[in-house]
């Protein structure tokens, strides 16, 4: 798989498998974790609607740091030194996670936790793919830079597969915490990896220092960081001063809208001041980011609607022929009817109260028997061995290996046809793959709606099928997009700004992420569900479209700059 490329790959390759095994493994169990209120378990609680906000939230930020951590690696700090000192805050924030929330109710920790990880994947995230586009600027490896960056896409989704059956097992035989934990260990592992390869990395490591006539860093951080500060403070409050409760869902969707202008601002001036031999690559990449916004947007839901979807709608019971193997490897979830008292907290872990002062809560079973016909709910003969009557499930974050074991698998059959394509002078242009991800992405929304008209809108549990189908279309989406997108960001970046630059693409993923999080708190408005999946669908088809129609000037800019056809 390494051969015909660089030695360093495969240091990357593996220290950036087990950094999102760790953050994969919390992104899977997240919004469970959140809105998990068994009092055996120590899981927060929070209604669904403040869970996808958290989350939604959280993804933003988590992509937005990047902006800082891909300037200062260019000209400061350099990109293995950036990668050691994210790759340690993401770890402690992981571990910080296994903490339990007091009886207080009290956030604190969640919080410090998170920031932790959304600081550390700002110095992480941009600089080891800067690092894999730096190992082929030689004439030797230039070629291979769209396969180096698809196998280490590869890496990436290793990860992603295996740490759902981690969490599985941890959450469902102890609790939250272990997971959580889990995912620490992982990130120092791979930090291990990467200290071990430093001989292989260390010529790909290049301070691109400002030229005369850039802006410095602090007055960047500046004109972009102090006037973010502002708008998102104005985001937070002024709809308040208009007698609105929130302007675009929440007040956190708000404020991160509104502090991202200064953000988007700068990326155009950056632009508008280059000199003339960078204006159009530049230019070319912002169109791009510009657009990709909605594949994020739709991608992300994956943690949120999508994982409600597999938790409420479908049906997840195992054979009883397999429950034993699949007990023993962590995979069951078991679920009982009995009644339970189920306290709501808000965003900020503070408990609900009603129109009397008294705290909300009700007696209900598992929201897995929501919307199932009171005939089929089990009774105690379903499981003679348990406590009280239920159901022994697959565990819902399992369905979020799909996509990673989809790309595995994939990823060199892409990686074939693009370069059997290539060989015969009929290779889409990089620019032209993204366009095509994103109708692809599109169609795996439709599947959804299918999903929706089979199970009578909700009504009744379907087939896992129907997820399975969604997930593999998308896959196809993905890898169509995301490596080819960090590759044309490499290619396309003038040298002294390419870390600056994949903090611009991360920025768009950011946005995306955001709207993912907007989007997948309003599951619960819609009555159709099916409405819900056909705005994606439409999203990503103007998408498509819109960079469909920016392919010739695309394709002049990469023949100008790149000698590509």
């Amino acid at each position: 798989m390494f051969k015909n490329h660089p030695k360093g790959l495969p240091v990357l390759f593996f220290t950036e498998m087990w950094e999102r095994f760790g953050f994969y493994l919390m992104l899977g169990i997240f919004v469970l974790y959140m809105t998990d209120s068994n009092p055996a378990k120590s899981g927060l609680g929070i209604d669904e609607a403040n869970a996808a906000d958290i989350y939604g939230t959280y993804l933003a930020l988590v992509y937005l740091t990047p902006f800082v951590g891909g300037l200062l690696a260019d000209r400061v700090l350099g990109y293995r030194r950036s990668i050691l000192i994210g790759g340690v805050l993401m770890g402690l924030g992981y571990l910080g996670l296994a903490i339990p929330i007091g009886q207080d109710g009290s956030m604190t920790p969640l919080w410090a936790s998170l920031l932790l990880i959304i600081i550390g994947n700002g110095f992480f995230k941009p600089n080891i793919s800067t690092l894999v586009g730096n190992l082929y600027s030689t004439e030797q490896y230039r070629a291979h830079k769209d396969a180096g960056f698809s196998i280490f896409y590869m890496g990436i989704n290793i990860g992603a597969f295996a740490c759902n059956f981690v969490a599985a097992y941890l959450r469902n035989t102890y609790d939250w915490g272990y997971a959580f934990a889990a995912a620490g260990i992982g990130m120092f592992i791979g930090l291990a990896w990467f200290l071990l390869g430093q001989k292989h990395t260390v010529e790909a490591d290049v301070l691109r220092p400002a030229r005369e006539g850039d802006v410095p860093i602090s007055k960047i951080l500046g004109m972009v960081f102090i006037p973010a500060a502002i708008f998102g403070a104005l985001g937070w409050f002024l709809p308040g001063v208009f007698g609105l409760e929130n302007f675009i869902g929440s007040k956190s969707n708000d404020a991160f809208l509104f502090a991202c202008v200064p953000v988007t601002f700068y990326y155009i001036s950056l632009w508008a001041r280059a000199p003339k031999d960078e204006k159009g690559p530049i230019g070319a990449l912002l169109s791009i980011m510009g657009v990709v916004v909605v594949f994020w947007a739709v991608f992300h839901q994956n943690g949120s609607a999508l994982t409600i979807w597999a938790r409420d709608y479908t049906s997840r019971e195992i054979p009883a022929a397999v429950i034993g193997p699949a007990r023993a490897l962590g995979m069951v979830e078991e679920v009982d009817l009995s009644e339970r008292p189920i306290e709501k907290r808000d965003l900020h872990g503070v408990p609900l109260l009603d129109d009397k002062g008294q705290k909300i809560t009700s007696l209900g079973p598992d929201p897995y028997f929501a919307n199932m016909p009171k005939e089929q709910w089990p009774t105690e003969k379903a499981r003679p061995d348990a406590k009280a009557p239920g159901l022994n499930l697959l565990s819902t974050e399992l369905f979020q290996s799909i996509n990673p074991f989809c790309i595995i698998w994939a990823t060199p059959l892409v990686v074939g046809v693009f370069g059997w394509l290539r060989r015969r002078r009929r290779e889409p242009s990089t620019p032209g793959k993204i366009s095509l991800g994103l109708l692809i992405t599109g169609l795996s929304t439709l599947v959804m709606v299918g999903a929706v008209f089979a199970g009578d809108n909700g009504a009744m549990k379907i087939s896992g099928w129907w997820l399975v189908s969604s997930y593999i279309v998308i896959t196809v989406g993905e890898l169509c997009l995301s490596p080819m997108g960090l590759s044309l960001v490499s290619k396309l970046s003038p040298p002294r700004i390419t870390s600056l630059m994949m903090g611009g693409w991360f920025l768009s993923t950011s946005i995306g992420n955001k709207l993912s999080g907007l989007l997948a708190g309003l599951w619960g408005t819609y009555e159709d569900k099916s409405t819900f999946f056909l705005i994606n669908f439409g999203a990503c088809v103007v998408a498509a479209g819109a960079i469909f129609l920016m392919l010739p000037r695309l394709k002049a800019v990469m023949r100008q700059h790149l000698g590509e056809q």
